[in-house]
């Protein structure tokens, strides 16, 4: 079973996304899908409602998951490390023990061309940076599934 984690900051915007939209794209007999986030300011939170709304709008609901932390112990247990931003590829990596580890994390639109492109984070702007990091996030992860099949 391949073992993808989605990482954020809050893991209450964005990586929530990535989780759900990934999930729907894949086997769950062959690849679990789970997000965390670099800060711990929303542990035990559901997604922002702007979030669950957006995955609505397209047919996913990801009100039923919960917020938690990045641990250094997710490196042993996930296979790809997708973040969202070079903030979180720093912080995530700064938790890294070994060069395998380090090797796990990728940018997620990095998937789609290479690039270190970022996934803007809509938290502090309208409902419509919600839907344009949807997209992002889907184009990114409809790659990821196509490698995975």
């Amino acid at each position: 079973m391949t073992k993808i984690l989605m990482v954020c900051l809050g893991n209450i915007c964005r990586s929530p996304l990535a989780e759900g939209i990934m999930q729907s794209k894949v086997n769950s007999e062959n690849v679990f899908v789970d997000s965390a986030g670099t800060a711990g300011y929303h542990i035990g939170n559901a997604p922002d409602p702007r979030s669950i709304a957006v995955a609505k709008a397209h047919g996913l609901d990801i009100s039923k998951q919960r917020c938690r932390k990045f641990q250094t112990e997710d490196f042993t247990c996930f296979d790809r490390i997708y973040v969202m931003d070079k903030s979180n590829y720093a912080n995530v990596l700064a938790k890294a023990t070994s060069v395998e580890d380090k090797q796990k994390v990728r940018l997620l639109l990095s998937e789609i061309d290479g690039k270190t492109n970022e996934v803007p984070d809509p938290y502090y702007g309208g409902d419509d940076g919600f839907e344009k990091v949807y997209q992002l996030i889907n184009k990114a992860c409809d790659t990821i599934a196509q490698q995975l099949s």
